[in-house]
């Protein structure tokens, strides 16, 4: 980026993800699990709302945030939002991926994908 010009910010870069957690809950942003890496988490995660109940429930091996690729969430209501995102949760869809790439051999994950429907 230096070589452009421009000059990189990393505002959340080594924080504390436990608690950007506690800090999005406090905020008002209301978020739930919407896919998990089954290597980290099982399917009973999915739909689970982002907040303290879920921190305490996490193993120790997954990051609050997911930054690892455990989990990715979706957010359904804010402060910033002109109105909440009414959705119901639906089937839960399971995917296997293998790599492409004779490099990348060795490796294969599993996913769990809750379905959402916005109404």
């Amino acid at each position: 980026m230096a070589a452009a010009g421009l000059t990189a910010l990393f505002p959340l870069w080594k924080k504390d993800s436990k608690e950007l957690v506690r800090l999005v809950e406090q905020s008002g942003i209301e978020a739930i699990i919407v896919c998990v890496n089954e290597k980290y988490l099982g399917k009973e995660f999915l739909g689970k709302k982002i907040n303290a109940d879920f921190l305490n429930s996490l193993p120790a091996n997954v990051d609050p945030c997911g930054e690892n690729g455990e989990f990715h969430t979706f957010v359904y209501n804010a402060p910033f939002f002109s109105s909440s995102i009414p959705i119901v949760t639906g089937e839960i869809v399971y995917k296997t991926y293998s790599p492409t790439d004779e490099d990348d051999k060795g490796w294969d994950t599993g996913f769990y994908f809750l379905d959402v429907d916005v109404r």
